[in-house]
């Protein structure tokens, strides 16, 4: 992903930031005695339009403002900007928020080159865990772990801006 710059006349352009990743289902949650770290994230949406969704996020003590454009279609890759904002903005933004504010624990599990990212639901979505995997291709080779289960990359459904609304538990 890239910034910001500027140019000679000072006006600030932002440059095109691409997440690619993969997401997983989790097969069971041997996941846990590997993890490197974990985190307790609460996140709402001020807006969660699949075209362009802005979401808020506490992760533990720092608070977060990203915005994230549409999937292409196979559903691995889209726009992303974040940034850190004041824990305390956060937390009053997060009161602005669209109804479905989602509480999760995020382990960071190294394997091989990579890092995955498994979120363990709570609440509405409690029995929903995903992993993802953030690649720099959308062809890059990544080891698959015992504890990875049926891949979900592209399916609306496991979107955390749709889970806001429509949450696993009233699948």
């Amino acid at each position: 992903m890239s910034g910001i710059y500027t140019d000679n006349k000072d006006q600030y352009h932002i440059l095109q930031m691409i997440e690619i990743e993969r997401k997983f289902l989790v097969a069971s949650e041997a996941f846990k005695k590997e993890a490197l770290k974990s985190t307790r994230i609460s996140q709402g949406y001020l807006n969660s339009n699949p075209t362009r969704a802005v979401r808020v996020r506490i992760k533990e003590e720092k608070g977060f403002l990203t915005i994230k454009g549409k999937s292409n279609d196979s559903g691995t890759s889209r726009f992303e900007w974040e940034k850190e904002i004041d824990h305390e903005e956060a937390k009053a933004l997060l009161q602005l928020c669209e109804k479905g504010v989602i509480s999760k624990t995020r382990y960071e599990i190294a394997i091989g080159n990579h890092i995955y990212e498994v979120d363990e639901f709570y609440d509405e979505n409690e029995g929903l865990i995903v992993a993802e995997i953030e690649l720099s291709n959308e062809n890059e080779a990544f080891l698959k772990p015992d504890w990875l289960g049926k891949e979900v990359t592209g399916d609306p459904r496991y979107y955390n801006s749709q889970l806001s609304k429509h949450p696993y538990k009233t699948w």
